[in-house]
């Protein structure tokens, strides 16, 4: 339904914005055609000043004059036909000393009207005024100011309305995406109470295991798997609140990842951890969300490498930053994709929501201030991916 209204929503926009344009461009072209009507009739008082000259007629003179000065905002030009400058009216000449229209003109400002004159020459701007058999004076004329600002303004009207639109239109997706969010934060929160019972159910069952005689090292690993069930639990409670961040050890935060994982992938897969060398610096993690974000990525490179191959995952210090590099030995990605992978719905599996990613982007940026990239990928042989995680140290922070 959304879709539809955005559609509706742009043509309608579409629409106005056509209407505007086709009305401006008429008041445009009806003005112009307006002071094309008062020129010519500018001309024909110039060619009646010669004329009652020669009636010797004074009143039709002072006529004639009054409607040669009442144009005070189109700028124009008098030539003969050598392209002396006969007159010259309303035009912003450089030089101010010089612009008295009956007095001579400075250099300045008859470089000015020359150049005036010779592009105006090229328009459809001029108006030729027969004197007397032989001799024909020229008028030119530029559009005045206020014709000018008339054909830009529907441009900066256009540019306002599409500027209004697009805020519009991102506003609605805006919209649309803090509705998803708070339906994705209900259906985690309502999933978390969901899952509170049945879990607090199997962890009193791991208390009787024991007596019941089951192996003490089946008995750790079932704990494990409820402990990590009730860390997913109230991973899906946090959503939509922000995490806590405290100080954490990174090479155990990301070693008891690792060390989770090694025995829930398939034993084809070698999965090794390097720490980073001579050092164990600490960070500020939310440790259940960023388990998370290692899981996930050591998830995907499994099913990169169709559960075949070797995970690397190594950590270190690098300037102002710790990281943590995951390296797989699967089919790679296209360097076309290597921001794409981090879109929510982008997926290459048959099944899956295209989400994981997307959320560790927002879980590493968002929560602790940090990046998360494709350092490197390669399709043709030797294939494989390197994603790379690096989060402030505190004492770059401060």
């Amino acid at each position: 339904m959304l879709r539809y209204g955005k559609i509706i929503f742009m043509i309608t926009a579409a629409a106005v914005v056509g209407v505007f344009l086709y009305v401006s461009t008429g008041l445009v072209r009806d003005l112009s055609v307006q002071e094309r009507q008062r020129m010519e009739i500018w001309a024909d008082a110039t060619r009646g000043i010669v004329s009652a000259f020669d009636s010797d007629n004074p009143a039709d003179i002072d006529f004639l004059l009054r409607i040669i000065q009442s144009n005070t905002n189109i700028p124009v030009l008098l030539t003969d036909d050598d392209g002396n400058i006969l007159q010259f009216r309303n035009f912003n000449l450089p030089d101010p000393a010089g612009a008295d229209p009956a007095g001579p003109l400075s250099a300045t400002n008859a470089r000015y009207l020359q150049s005036k004159l010779e592009n105006l020459s090229h328009s459809q701007n001029v108006i030729h005024i027969s004197i007397a058999p032989g001799i024909t004076q020229h008028l030119y004329y530029e559009d005045s100011t206020l014709l000018k600002r008339l054909q830009f303004y529907p441009y900066v009207v256009i540019a306002v309305m599409i500027a209004f639109v697009m805020v519009v239109y991102f506003a609605m997706l805006s919209t649309k995406r803090a509705e998803q969010n708070k339906v994705w934060v209900g259906l985690s929160k309502e999933t978390a109470h969901q899952l509170g019972t049945p879990i607090s159910s199997l962890m009193a069952w791991m208390q009787l295991l024991p007596d019941m005689g089951v192996d003490a090292d089946t008995v750790a690993e079932m704990d494990k798997d409820v402990t990590r069930l009730s860390t997913i639990a109230s991973r899906f409670s946090k959503i939509g609140s922000v995490p806590q961040l405290t100080p954490a050890s990174l090479n155990t935060v990301v070693g008891t990842s690792v060390g989770y994982m090694a025995t829930r992938i398939s034993q084809r897969v070698q999965l090794s951890y390097t720490p980073a060398p001579g050092t164990d610096p600490e960070v500020m993690l939310c440790v259940p969300l960023f388990e998370w974000v290692m899981e996930n990525l050591i998830k995907n490179a499994v099913d990169a490498m169709e559960s075949r191959g070797s995970i690397s995952v190594s950590s270190g210090v690098e300037g102002h930053a710790a990281f943590i590099e995951i390296a797989d030995t699967g089919k790679g990605i296209p360097r076309k994709n290597f921001k794409t992978v981090f879109n929510p719905g982008y997926t290459t599996k048959k099944r899956g929501w295209g989400l994981g990613l997307a959320l560790a982007r927002r879980i590493i940026v968002e929560y602790h201030r940090g990046t998360i990239m494709v350092k490197n990928s390669s399709t043709v042989a030797p294939t494989g991916t390197t994603f790379r995680i690096t989060v402030p140290l505190p004492a770059a922070g401060k």
